[in-house]
């Protein structure tokens, strides 16, 4: 059987690694990459045999978990293994009561990589003792509820929704996303009702129960 694994990284050097890394260990598997959450959301429109995302946890605009809860609750049928340097016991237990099937030190060797994405791959569970993370996988009820209010956006909406978590104001997005102001309006009309959030200042605070770095945060200046 032939695997489709796509590699999430911004780093091409990682992501040639990482293929290096699983190449003798996964022989059956065809390697995609992606360097950016667009990126990764056009890879799983146009490739639809994908049979495991490797994220890394700190791609730039996924803002935490927050890609990877949305990722689990609109494709609950794809796996999806965190990779990431980050690799202390509470964010390895967050990552997996978020819904990942395994976690990835960037620290860990080659065979410890390749053993772990194979019993991912035959549907095998993946053991994170090495990680410090023998205990149960913990989530807070807070960061639950948030992760299923995250999972019911489309991707465009993610997309908008990670623009404003930088801070950028309607016309930026519309702009860098070359769709009209009247469509971010409407993205954002919805984003905030799925969130539950009064607005866009709430809607971002929201997302920092998610981040690992408070700073990638910025609440954005409120709009009519």
């Amino acid at each position: 059987m032939n695997y489709q694994v796509l590699i999430v990284d911004d780093h091409p050097l990682f992501r040639a690694a990482l293929k290096g890394a699983l190449a003798s260990a996964c022989t059956d598997c065809e390697f995609l990459e992606a360097d950016s959450v667009p990126s990764l959301f056009d890879a799983l429109e146009h490739q639809q045999n994908i049979d495991l995302v490797l994220l890394d946890l700190n791609l730039p605009g996924a803002h935490g978990f927050c890609v990877l809860a949305h990722l689990r609750g609109s494709r609950p049928e794809l796996p999806v293994m965190v990779v990431s340097a980050t690799d202390d016991p509470r964010t390895v237990r967050h990552a997996l009561a978020l819904g990942a099937q395994g976690f990835l030190s960037k620290s860990a060797d080659a065979a410890t990589i390749g053993r772990d994405v194979g019993a991912v791959l035959r549907g095998e569970p993946v053991s994170a003792t090495a990680l410090g993370a023998s205990l149960e996988p913990e989530a807070d009820e807070a960061m639950l509820d948030l992760a299923q209010r995250l999972a019911q956006l489309t991707a465009q909406q993610f997309r908008v929704f990670g623009m404003l978590c930088l801070g950028r104001v309607n016309k930026n997005i519309a702009y860098e996303l070359e769709i009209t102001e009247a469509t971010v309006k409407a993205h954002m009309t919805s984003i905030l009702r799925k969130l539950g959030a009064a607005n866009r200042t709430q809607a971002v605070l929201l997302a920092g129960r998610l981040v690992l770095d408070p700073q990638q945060i910025r609440p954005p200046p409120e709009e009519d």
